[in-house]
C-alpha cells in the first residue's frame, strides 16, 4: 500500500520563499494526496518586508518551523542553521528534502542532510557563474554535489552538470552517489504566468507612485558587492543619474534595506546630493511580489544585479543591464535581450541606449512550459514514494 512521501521544504529568503510558491501550489492542486510537505523558514531574512508578506501574498502554507536565525556572518550564519535544520530532520524524518538556489539556508540544508543521508531534491542545479569568490556559486556547487535529483530550468545548466561528471544515464534507484539529473523549465516562469494577471488585478503601486506604463526603467540594486564598494555604488548611481537626464526618463528604485543603510556612507556626496534632489528618480520602500511583477511589466527597461529579476525580465520580454561581471543566466546575454555591465558608466549607459533603441530585442521560449513544478513532483513521487 502506498503512503503520503514527506518533504522537508527549506526556505530562507524572500526568492526562495517565491520559488517555494510553485511547489507549494502544485501539491495543493493535484498531489495533496500523495505528498506532505514540511516548510522549514531559517530565517534569513527576518524583516517583514521581505519574508512574512510574502506568505500572506502569495497564499504560501505558513512555515511549520522558523529558526528566526537572522543575519551575521556567513560561518555563524550557515552553522546555525545546520544546527536547526539537522533537529528538525531528526524530528520529522522526511523521505527527501527540497533545497532551492545557492544561498547560506541552501548550503546549510545540504550539509545537514547530507550528514544525515536524508535525500536531496536541488531545484536550480547547474547554474555556474565561473566565479568561486561569489558565496553562491560555492553554495551551488557543493549542493548539487550532495543531491540525488537535480533540477536545472536551463539547457546550459543542464550541460553544466554533464561537464562536472554527472552522467546523463543513470539508472534508478538514485543516490547522491548515482543522481539522477533533468532539464525541467524554471519554476519561476510557472509563478510569473500563474501571478502575473494576478499583479494587474491586485496592485496598485503604478497609481500609488503616479507611473506611466511604458515610461520608466525599474532598478534594483541588493548585492554586497555593489553596495558595500563606495566605488562600485557611486558608478551605479552615477550612469543612473545620466541616463536618466540624457533621455528625460524615470527611474523606479525599490530600494533593498542593505542599501539603505549604506546609501549616503558610500556615495560621493555630489552623487549622494543629486540623487536625493532628481525629478527622475523614484526612490521607495521594497514592494511586494505582485507589485514587483507590475513594475517589471510596464517598464521600458530594467537595471539590477539580481539573479531572479534578470530572468523575470525575460518572462516578461523587457530588455535588463546586469549589474554583475557574470551571471548564471548566460542564455540572457546570448540572446541580447540583456547586456552585462557590470558597475562600469560607460558600459552601463551604452547598454542603455543600445537596449532603449532596439525594438526588435526577442524571447524564445528558453525556461520550459510553465509546467515545471507539476514536473519536478511527479519524478519526486515516482523515485521517493514510500511504501508501506
Amino acid at each position: 500500500m502506498l503512503q503520503k512521501i514527506k518533504i522537508l521544504t527549506i526556505i530562507g529568503t524572500r526568492p526562495q520563499i517565491i520559488k517555494a510558491s510553485a511547489i507549494s501550489r502544485a501539491i495543493k492542486n493535484h498531489f495533496k494526496n500523495a505528498i506532505n510537505e514540511i516548510i522549514l523558514h531559517t530565517g534569513q531574512h527576518y524583516d517583514t518586508n521581505m519574508s512574512e508578506v510574502f506568505f500572506n501574498e502569495l497564499k504560501i502554507p505558513k512555515p511549520n518551523y522558523n529558526l528566526n536565525i537572522g543575519s551575521g556572518t556567513h560561518g555563524s550564519q550557515t552553522a546555525d542553521m545546520i544546527k536547526g535544520i539537522e533537529e528538525i530532520i531528526v524530528k520529522e524524518q522526511p523521505d527527501c528534502m527540497i533545497l532551492y538556489g545557492d544561498t547560506n539556508s541552501t548550503l546549510a540544508g545540504a550539509i545537514a542532510a547530507s550528514k544525515l543521508h536524508c535525500k536531496i531534491v536541488h531545484i536550480e542545479a547547474g547554474l555556474r557563474s565561473y566565479n568561486k569568490t561569489m558565496p553562491e556559486e560555492i553554495n551551488r556547487i557543493l549542493c548539487d554535489h550532495c543531491s540525488t535529483l537535480l533540477f536545472s530550468p536551463t539547457k546550459t545548466g543542464y550541460q553544466n552538470l554533464i561537464k562536472e561528471g554527472f552522467a546523463v544515464n543513470n539508472t534508478s534507484p538514485f543516490t547522491a552517489d548515482n543522481p539522477k539529473i533533468y532539464y525541467c523549465g524554471d519554476i519561476m516562469f510557472d509563478n510569473t504566468l500563474h501571478f502575473s494577471e494576478i499583479a494587474s488585478q491586485k496592485s496598485g503601486i503604478l497609481k500609488k507612485y503616479n507611473l506611466k506604463k511604458n515610461a520608466y526603467v525599474l532598478a534594483t540594486i541588493h548585492r554586497d558587492n555593489n553596495t558595500d564598494n563606495p566605488e562600485r555604488l557611486s558608478n551605479i548611481f552615477e550612469a543612473i543619474l545620466s541616463i536618466a537626464k540624457n533621455n528625460n526618463i524615470d527611474f523606479v528604485i525599490p530600494l533593498h534595506p542593505r542599501t539603505t543603510k549604506v546609501l549616503k556612507e558610500n556615495l560621493s556626496s555630489d552623487i549622494y546630493y543629486e540623487l536625493m534632489n532628481n525629478k527622475y528618480i523614484k526612490i521607495i520602500e521594497p514592494v511586494s511580489f505582485l507589485d514587483m511583477i507590475e513594475l517589471e511589466k510596464h517598464s521600458i527597461l530594467i537595471v539590477t544585479d539580481s539573479g531572479g529579476v534578470q530572468k523575470e525580465a525575460y518572462f516578461l520580454q523587457k530588455p535588463c543591464i546586469i549589474l554583475r561581471p557574470q551571471t548564471e543566466w548566460v542564455e540572457l546575454i546570448e540572446h541580447g535581450s540583456s547586456i552585462m555591465a557590470d558597475a562600469d558608466v560607460n558600459k552601463i549607459i551604452n547598454a542603455a541606449n543600445t537596449l532603449l533603441s532596439n525594438k526588435s530585442t526577442s524571447f524564445p521560449p528558453i525556461f520550459g512550459n510553465g509546467k515545471a513544478a507539476d514536473f519536478i513532483c511527479e519524478e519526486i513521487l515516482s523515485n521517493f514514494i514510500p511504501i508501506k
